[in-house]
């Protein structure tokens, strides 16, 4: 399986990267072990998870993600066998919010406890925080890199212009720079196409998305209303692209599938191989057969045809 490293790290990941938010919210602990079993068994060893996954989810707090992660870890000691990702910086009710120094060394320490790990491959900054200087959080950063507890450092949400002084700080200071960017993109949300892409490109950071599928609507399974009261993701995010544009999306990822015998999230997921500073797409499966679909996407590559038209599908949405 061919991998993509992360910007100037040493980390290289394969082409899926899998979305952890769905641990001890949509699924609970025993199927998450067996879905990190088969993710590992399968190659897809990059986990992305968060401080705050699950905090919305009744009667949660957040550290949940993680708790079960580094309860995995513990029980099969395949620590070296995979790749953890995380993020602080959102608000963890009760233990506060932002990128300041002082936040962070706490958020890290809590992070690691609960992965049961004495390192985080890649950590990133989870939303900005315009009040705290991005000098103060790099040099936090710096600190947890110089002491071991994570390998590089990477970004989420953050705007472009935002993101441009972080990484022009870290060239003119010689604090670590953020090696990856992880924002909102896939083939109904294509906005940082005009200038976050662009960007990172330049600067050699490596993209690697989230809601790759759109929240599941770029699966194909959800094509009415009543559709997305099949899942509590459904409910939570897929509905606002039922309509006639994300329709057409759907029709073109059909017809895409169908040529090559596979699934549309299949293919949603390999539209983004080749592009602009692209690593890998984050998703996530909640059961063993999605996950298939997941490893199958991994190895799929699409032609230049399919590729425009998946593009001219979604070009027509703005």
């Amino acid at each position: 399986m061919q991998k993509a490293q992360l910007g100037r790290s040493n980390i290289f990941v394969p082409p899926v990267i899998f979305g952890c938010n769905i641990f001890g919210w949509t699924v609970d602990k025993a199927q998450s072990f067996r879905l990190l079993d088969a993710l590992v068994d399968a190659g897809l060893n990059a986990l992305d998870t968060a401080d705050v996954y699950s905090y919305w989810a009744p009667g949660h707090s957040g550290g949940e993600s993680e708790i079960i992660i580094g309860e995995w870890l513990k029980s099969r000691g395949r620590r070296h066998d995979v790749l953890i990702f995380s993020k602080a910086g959102m608000e963890m009710p009760g233990k506060g919010k932002g990128l300041s120094a002082a936040y962070l060394t706490r958020a890290i320490e809590d992070s690691l406890t609960r992965l049961q790990t004495d390192v985080i491959d890649l950590y990133q900054t989870h939303r900005d925080d315009e009040i705290t200087p991005q000098e103060e959080t790099l040099a936090a950063l710096d600190k947890m890199i110089q002491a071991g507890k994570v390998r590089a450092i990477g970004a989420s949400n953050f705007s472009t212009t935002r993101f441009k002084e972080a990484l022009d700080i870290s060239a003119k200071t010689g604090l670590p720079r953020y090696e990856t960017m992880q924002p909102h993109y896939n083939l109904l949300e294509r906005a940082i196409e005009s200038d976050m892409l662009p960007l990172c490109a330049s600067e050699g950071v490596s993209v690697i998305p989230y809601y790759s599928l759109a929240s599941g609507f770029l699966s194909g399974k959800y094509r009415s209303e009543a559709d997305l009261e099949k899942s509590v993701r459904g409910a939570r995010g897929a509905g606002k692209y039922l309509g006639v544009k994300g329709l057409k999306v759907l029709a073109a990822l059909d017809d895409v599938a169908q040529r090559y015998s596979a699934t549309p999230a299949q293919v949603a997921i390999a539209w983004f191989k080749g592009r602009t500073a692209l690593a890998a797409p984050i998703a996530s499966a909640t059961t063993l057969e999605q996950l298939n679909d997941l490893a199958k996407a991994a190895k799929l590559v699409l032609d230049s045809q399919a590729v425009a038209q998946l593009d001219a599908a979604s070009a027509s949405l703005s």
